[in-house]
């Protein structure tokens, strides 16, 4: 009988807290929206931080870097100031994607004098409606956004 409940018990505690049982998964979105190299440097930076510590600890990151406004350039091909770093940390973190505002990319083609499809940018950068609402809806799914 005490076994029974010993071993009751012990299945309960690992419902409660799967964490527990198995590495976490956790979700981190990276806000974007200056045009600054520092800032652009420092959300790459919180991406590599963040992804060795978790996995120092055996759980996995997911990691959005959002893009929009000034920040937007960050993920030009064509003039991006940290192209050859993102390149670097895109290729040693496996769950690292990006998400470019096409509210900004419309804006941008228009002040250039492009079509959208003009505003090349880097390998795998995912289009998103808007930038904030992506934000907005990746917080709303538990999601942790940071904005360095």
């Amino acid at each position: 009988m005490i076994v029974r409940r010993v071993l009751l018990a012990g299945l309960l505690l690992v419902a409660a807290f799967p964490a527990v049982a198995a590495g976490k998964v956790h979700h981190l979105a990276l806000q974007i929206s200056d045009d600054s190299p520092d800032k652009m440097n420092t959300v790459l930076g919180n991406a590599i931080n963040a992804a060795r510590y978790y996995s120092a600890k055996g759980d996995e990151l997911e990691i959005k870097v959002v893009a929009y406004s000034g920040g937007l350039n960050m993920l030009r091909a064509d003039k991006s100031p940290v192209l050859e770093r993102l390149k670097s940390v895109s290729e040693s973190l496996p769950n690292l994607t990006f998400e470019a505002c096409n509210n900004t990319i419309e804006g941008m083609a228009r002040k250039e004098g492009k079509k959208p499809s003009e505003i090349p940018l880097v390998p795998g950068a995912k289009i998103v409606p808007a930038g904030v609402v992506e934000l907005i809806e990746l917080d709303e799914q538990g999601w942790t956004i940071v904005r360095p």
